[in-house]
């Protein structure tokens, strides 16, 4: 089994509520930021990856995902009749993935800096680490309100608590998944038992994030990408 990831999980089945009117003919990942959508915005830093596979799974009106992305090398795990959650999504698209570490990445983030996941290659320890999330300093996350998420001490490892934000992007072994009995879950499910046996790890974001999950967040992510106040 492989010990380094070579493939990366797309999460794109949302229904994006929280975007109102926008999504109400699109999915989330089709709304425009810059001229773009955010789906291109995510593929713009997985592609320079060359990872053998990239996968998205689908739930909430796909097809105007799967006419943009024909021709792009993604492959799709559609979730139906129900959508499964990031945990159960993950799991539900490990046929596609392969066994071993995967990426994972929200796709309703923009970023400004150094690529996300070229980071956690490079910070990835699979003999110490079971998941491996990037962790944005509040200081440095555009568009979201919240306390944070985790902290983070002297050997990597982090812990819940108000410090830095999940940024949606990560290293993750799969093999805890097939422990969960529920068919929809949530992937802090598994952080949380990675956490408990001292597996969980986060790296820190040393640019820009901005959270793209409100209409506001829009103008927000183009303000940032100029270099603009935000």
């Amino acid at each position: 089994m492989r010990t380094d990831p070579d493939a990366i999980m797309l999460f794109a089945a949302g229904f994006g509520t929280r975007m109102g009117a926008l999504t109400a003919s699109v999915p989330k990942p089709m709304i425009p930021v810059a001229g773009r959508p955010l789906i291109d915005h995510a593929l713009a830093l997985v592609e320079p990856m060359g990872l053998s596979r990239v996968v998205a799974n689908l739930h909430y009106k796909p097809e105007p995902l799967i006419t943009h992305l024909e021709g792009r090398g993604v492959t799709y795990s559609h979730e139906s009749p129900d959508i499964l959650e990031t945990g159960g999504g993950l799991r539900h698209a490990l046929p596609l993935l392969g066994s071993g570490p995967v990426f994972t990445m929200n796709t309703d983030a923009v970023w400004r800096g150094p690529n996300p996941l070229d980071l956690l290659a490079q910070a990835w320890n699979p003999d110490e680490m079971d998941a491996l999330l990037i962790c944005v300093p509040r200081s440095n996350a555009i568009g979201h309100a919240g306390k944070g998420d985790f902290l983070i001490d002297d050997t990597g490892r982090i812990t819940r608590g108000p410090g830095h934000i999940y940024g949606g992007v990560q290293i993750i072994k799969t093999a805890g998944l097939h422990d969960i009995t529920e068919p929809a879950f949530s992937l802090n499910l598994l952080w949380n038992r990675m956490g408990a046996s001292n597996l969980l790890f986060g790296v820190e974001y040393p640019g820009s994030w901005c959270d793209v999950g409100r209409p506001e967040g829009i103008t927000l992510a183009e303000n940032m990408l100029d270099g603009a106040d935000v």
